[in-house]
């Protein structure tokens, strides 16, 4: 008698087929996160994140409070001249909240947008978060004398920061 010892495997090859199948499907889902914030994005401008797919309005059963008449002055569509690009702030919730829509000339996904009173200034403050645009920061000063917003554009992929304006569309 010939002692030979049995290969044992612990699972059938049919069990194996299974078990890749299932891991290969499971990680090919996507998980739809919030990415975190920028650099140079600080708590005092940005709001405490909600999921992207979440408005950045009050809930539809509370009546949205009213906005101060100088921080309605940043509603509107604003024009960068230099690349044509548009800045559309369609509102501001009284905490500072603000929706806004960002165009190049497609929609450009913005993560957050903020319109605050600090003393005499409006200060506008938007997060660009989409393909080509990974965090890229907006901080503006709305100036009244010229109907403007003016301030710094930081693109995140050059980890570079620029002067900007934007005017008015009429």
């Amino acid at each position: 008698m010939s002692h030979q010892k049995k290969s044992v495997m612990p699972f059938s090859p049919r069990a194996l087929v299974r078990l890749t199948f299932c891991l290969l499907v499971f990680s090919s889902c996507k998980r739809a996160d919030v990415p975190a914030a920028a650099p140079g994005a600080s708590d005092a401008i940005a709001p405490k994140a909600a999921p992207a797919s979440a408005p950045a309005s009050a809930p539809a059963s509370a009546p949205a409070p009213a906005v101060g008449a100088p921080v309605a002055k940043a509603k509107g569509r604003w024009l960068r001249p230099d690349g044509g690009y548009i800045l559309a702030i369609t509102t501001i919730e009284a905490d500072g909240r603000a929706e806004a829509g960002y165009f190049n000339p497609n929609p450009i996904k913005v993560a957050w947008a903020t319109v605050k009173s600090e003393g005499a200034d409006i200060k506008v403050a938007v997060e660009l978060r989409d393909q080509n645009y990974p965090g890229c920061i907006y901080k503006l000063t709305y100036l009244a004398d010229k109907d403007r917003l003016v301030g710094t554009y930081f693109q995140a992929q050059m980890q570079q920061t620029y002067e900007v304006e934007f005017v008015r569309e009429p």
